[in-house]
């Protein structure tokens, strides 16, 4: 796939709006809850739903499986894993609720979560831990611990009766960036399993998962990796992926992990096959620049609003060191909102509704938290545009 490069300003050559297709107007800087597809990976997509339509009884007899394991091998080696090592699911919490479905967990047995783990993932660990008779401990973990604070706390919170951990390598409504591989370490040194909720790294950060070697992992392709929505990765270390399987039974059961999960019934899976063009859509134009330029950006965004709205920036995760904090998201406090939730949605709502501007706000432990991401389509104009009407509604 060959990516469409016009003349770009010399101030900014990866500032590609062009390459996305927004509605006319509308100031996008949500890219981390549910991604934007290029332009490029959507046609990509029709095409194989083309062929798909085609001949049905000829794709999904013929081609399918072996189409799908091709697609899924890219990923595979993308993500530093083996070539058996990853399977597709729809989502990182399909499959964390994957891997929870299948562990043996008993009466007693406790599962280890961080105050920064996403919503869905948490209510699938609590009904894991109710249905075995177990309990889910909570650590907290504050915004602005560094690394090592961040391993200290949650190994200190780790007991004879802990069976399991659920970490995220980067937080969705915190944006914080964990030192993933240290806690692995840690943990499997105390007996503890991790589950890795990488909902918003692939693409995001490097990932090597040779390097992290987590037990399990489970990472989203259609925010950070340009796949279209409903693309995800699940890891298994080997020795632990026999116990994994897919629900309902695929066809493909016989053959165990990764295969089990790439034949469910009759679905949709262009996505899937889209996956290696949005490797290809940013392999392209360099991820490390890429990377690069969206880190500068989003760090450029939140200076600027905390600036215009008089909101302090201490305490925010990565504030101790901001140049080499790596990551296309970050956080604004609006503490003028207070930790009232539904204040929170509300100026989201009134942002989108009355202003076209699409940007998260939430609350976590007692405070407003505003996140900007930041993507090619994005330019240092969407940042003032936000920060003038906040000002304005503050």
């Amino acid at each position: 796939m060959t990516t469409p490069m016009p003349p770009a300003p010399a101030a900014d050559p990866l500032h590609l709006p062009h390459l996305w297709e927004f509605a006319p107007g509308v100031t996008y800087l949500n890219h981390g809850a549910f991604g934007a597809v290029p332009t490029a990976v959507r046609a990509e997509r029709q095409r194989w739903q083309e062929r798909v339509d085609a001949n049905p009884m000829g794709f999904y007899r013929r081609r399918k499986n072996a189409e799908l394991d091709r697609a899924r091998l890219e990923v595979a080696r993308f993500l530093g894993a083996d070539d058996e090592g990853v399977a597709f699911v729809q989502n990182a919490t399909t499959g964390v609720a994957s891997v929870l479905a299948a562990l043996p967990l008993a009466a007693g047995d406790r599962i280890l979560v961080t105050d920064h783990i996403y919503g869905a993932v948490l209510w699938n660990a609590q009904r894991a831990a109710e249905l075995a008779g177990g309990e889910v401990d909570v650590v907290p973990v504050p915004l602005e611990a560094d690394d090592a604070q961040a391993v200290a706390a949650v190994v200190a919170a780790v007991t004879d009766r802990t069976r399991v951990a659920i970490l995220d390598h980067i937080s969705s409504v915190t944006a914080k960036l964990f030192p993933i591989a240290a806690l692995v370490a840690a943990l499997r040194e105390r007996g503890v399993q991790v589950i890795v909720d990488a909902a918003h790294a692939p693409g995001a950060v490097p990932v090597d998962l040779r390097a992290i070697d987590p037990d399990y992992w489970s990472g989203n392709l259609h925010k950070w990796a340009a796949a279209p929505r409903g693309t995800a990765g699940l890891y298994a270390r080997p020795g632990l992926r026999e116990q994994l399987r897919s629900f309902p039974v695929s066809w493909r059961e016989p053959e165990g992990f990764p295969y089990t999960f790439s034949f469910v019934g009759t679905m949709d899976q262009t996505a899937w096959l889209s996956a290696p063009a949005g490797l290809a859509f940013f392999g392209e134009l360099g991820w490390e620049a890429v990377r690069a330029r969206n880190n500068a950006l989003a760090r450029t965004g939140q200076q600027l609003i905390a600036e215009s709205i008089g909101a302090s920036l201490e305490g925010m995760p990565g504030e101790r060191d901001p140049e080499a904090y790596a990551l296309p998201m970050r956080l604004i406090p609006l503490d003028a909102v207070g930790d009232d939730r539904d204040a929170c949605l509300a100026l989201m709502d009134r942002l989108a509704e009355e202003f076209a501007i699409e940007v998260p706000i939430d609350t976590w432990n007692g405070r407003a938290l505003l996140r900007v991401s930041a993507q090619l389509y994005n330019s240092e104009a969407d940042y003032e545009r936000l920060a003038g009407v906040l000002k304005t509604l503050l």
